[in-house]
Order: structure tokens, then sequence, then C-alpha cells
């Protein structure tokens, strides 16, 4: 529970109050590798935050899945837009690896909206370094080359990229797997 107390308190002082209403709200996950945390035809009423391990958000299309999200130690995950309007959308969540993380529901994490207001200051900062990291990788899809966006991933996922299987990698970057194998080789 320390490694959530500690996120949270990168951007908000956290009271013993709030700390008190984390430790009874969030609830202690585990996750095996290969395990489906959301399907894409429910609608996703939980966050996780990740203490260890790796989490992948991706869809389908055409049958085929494309990665567009990983998230490891220390970041929340979920289905953005089904958690947040409550409605079915096109994302799936699986566990790269064996995963320990803090679940909070969208019922609790609007208590604890409603009820610490120090709660929006924190969601006001952390969406505003969610959405630069966003605008950084729309940039990097839409102006780069192929071996620009490899460079791109390897510097923004340098701590998980080794942990992240090849066509995974390759589905992200919106290449083929051996453009990012012959990228890999290049020195």
């Amino acid at each position: 529970m320390q490694s959530l107390l500690h996120h949270f308190s990168k951007y908000i002082k956290v009271t013993d109050q709030l700390s008190a209403e984390i430790f009874h709200r969030a609830i202690p996950k585990s996750f095996r590798k290969g395990e489906m945390i959301h399907n894409a035809h429910t609608i996703c009423t939980q966050s996780h935050f990740i203490n260890t391990g790796l989490l992948r958000l991706y869809f389908l299309k055409d049958g085929k899945e494309v990665s567009d999200y990983f998230c490891s130690e220390n970041e929340w995950i979920n289905s953005p837009r089904s958690f947040m309007f409550r409605e079915v959308d096109h994302y799936y969540i699986d566990a790269l690896e064996p995963t320990e993380a803090f679940t909070l529901s969208v019922s609790d994490l609007g208590y604890l909206f409603d009820n610490f207001p120090e709660m929006e200051r924190y969601a006001r900062l952390s969406m505003g370094s969610l959405f630069y990291q966003m605008i950084e990788r729309i940039a990097s899809l839409r102006f780069t080359s192929a071996k620009d966006k490899y460079l791109h991933f390897k510097k923004t996922y340098a701590d998980i990229y080794p942990r992240i299987p090849l066509g995974m990698a390759a589905s992200y970057l919106g290449i083929t797997q051996e453009t990012l194998s012959r990228l890999r080789a290049e020195k």
C-alpha cells in the first residue's frame, strides 16, 4: 500500500484521513501472466494501480491485437472511456507478467473525489502528465519514421522495453514485426 500512498503524495499532501480511506477502499489484486483483466464487451468499473508487474491495454482490428498502451510499476490502468463514461468501448486489458496491483472501483474513486478536495488537484496534475505522454505519442506516430518511432518507444519505455514481447511492441508502433527486428539489429 505504501507505493500507492507514495504515488498520491507526489501530487498532493496525503492526510491521515485520506490515507485511511485509500487503505480501506484500495483492494489488493494479483493477476497471472496472460490473464484477461478487462474484456472489451463489458463496462470497466475498476482502475488498477500497479505495484509490480506489467499490463497492456489493447484492441482488436481485423482480428489482430493492437497494443495501445503499456503500464508498469507505479502507474494506473483502466479502459479510459469505459471507466469514465460507464459504457462499453473497444479496449481489453491483459497481464504480460504476474502482476500485483491495488484496485479502486469507480464508486470508491468517486467517494474520494467527493470527500477529499485535494483529490481534484491530484486528478488535474496526474492527468496533465498523462496528457503530455499522449501528445508525445501521437506526434511520434504521425510525424516520424519507423526508426524514430522505435527510438522514441525505447526512450519512453526504457524501464520496461526489454519486458515487452516483440510483436506487441511492433503493433504499438504501427510497424511490422520484421521492420522492428531490422531496426533492433541496427547499431
